[in-house]
């Protein structure tokens, strides 16, 4: 199934809730929608359901504009935060409850699957009620997932699941989407999430579509700082700079060889990902002295918050690592790792991607 969005937008009194856009979801694939909460993503999916009708624009499926055509008429999976389940049907037949209303064969092997799959298979004959709130979720996930409806909309289905299980499930659902043939339109606020799911992505905030193509290449090449901002967690470190005759320097910094284009506007924002932040030098590096403001040690990584005379910076260190808050401090960074924008907020120069990254 081919869904295609051209020039919709959504108007609410004197509210503008998304502006004209137009998008082409890949088919048979995973499409992350991207932003921070009241970006538009779940507006832009009721669009797509047929829960909403647009104020301007067409939804086309399969070359038919379906604006108006009621979401009981379209074959569409949801999933959306406020999960719902049948209360009075056990498990078992909550996820078995599409595949027989259409007939199929080998139901009660292919429920025990998807349960496995989605760690709810001890749960199969207890009530909805009977479970947390989590566990609802995922059979309202797995549900869904036995529909096999050409079109899957899921709005941060994984946000009331604990960490560890969320992290499980991300690959699972990988996995899942990829063997399958539905076009699947996945919502998320995590940048990481869009990562691990890969396929592709659309960048959303405050109801602009802002880029949208392959994960990977928009994570790597963000056309513009708010792509960047939206793209990034922690955020992006960002710091002035200006353009020189010999490359690029930083205010109060190093002048650092890096090659713009001749249009490049004089005054310019430099953006570092928290990753590319060390505390140990290596080749090429520049050294940036400051002071630790907080050490914070999340998973297996710590992050390093660093007040310099250029801005403050957050370094990503893998491992767990200690520091004395207010202790002087030098980091470093590679100005190949850096991203360069200029005046308007518009990507100038993106690092280099080595082979195989």
């Amino acid at each position: 199934m081919q869904l295609s969005l051209e020039g919709v937008s959504k108007k609410v009194g004197p509210q503008t809730w998304l502006y004209d856009m137009s998008l082409a979801p890949r088919s048979a694939n995973v499409t992350v929608l991207l932003g921070a909460t009241q970006a538009g993503k779940t507006s832009l999916m009721r669009i797509m359901a047929g829960l909403d009708v647009p104020s301007s624009g067409r939804v086309l499926v399969d070359g038919q504009d379906v604006v108006g055509v009621p979401v009981r008429e379209r074959n569409v999976a949801m999933v959306y935060q406020q999960f719902i389940n049948y209360p009075s049907m056990k498990v078992r037949d909550n996820i078995a409850s599409p595949m027989k209303l259409r007939g199929d064969k080998n139901i009660a092997q292919r429920v025990q699957a998807l349960a496995e799959k989605l760690h709810i298979d001890m749960f199969l004959d207890r009530y909805p009620t009977e479970l947390s709130g989590g566990q609802q979720q995922r059979v309202a996930l797995a549900r869904a997932l036995a529909k096999g409806a050409p079109l899957m909309l899921l709005d941060e289905p994984l946000v009331n699941l604990d960490y560890k299980l969320r992290e499980e499930l991300r690959e699972e659902l990988g996995a899942l989407f990829a063997s399958g043939d539905s076009t699947v339109i996945y919502a998320t606020t995590e940048p990481g999430e869009a990562l691990l799911l890969g396929g592709y992505t659309a960048v959303m905030d405050a109801g602009e579509l802002l880029q949208y193509g392959p994960t990977a290449e928009v994570f790597h090449n963000p056309k513009s700082l708010r792509v960047a901002r939206a793209f990034s967690d922690p955020p992006m470190n960002l710091m002035k700079a200006t353009r020189q005759s010999t490359g690029v320097q930083l205010l109060g910094g190093p002048l650092m060889a890096l090659t713009l284009p001749s249009t490049a506007t004089p005054q310019l924002t430099l953006g570092m990902r928290a990753s590319a932040v060390r505390t140990h030098a290596q080749s090429g590096d520049i050294a940036i002295g400051g002071r630790v403001e907080l050490a914070e040690i999340s998973g297996s990584d710590t992050f390093v918050h660093v007040a310099t005379g250029m801005g403050n910076l957050v370094a990503q260190l893998t491992g767990v690592h200690y520091f004395d808050l207010g202790a002087q401090i030098q980091v470093y960074a590679n100005p190949m790792q850096m991203y360069v924008f200029d005046a308007q907020g518009m990507l100038l120069l993106a690092p280099t991607r080595t082979k195989g990254h």
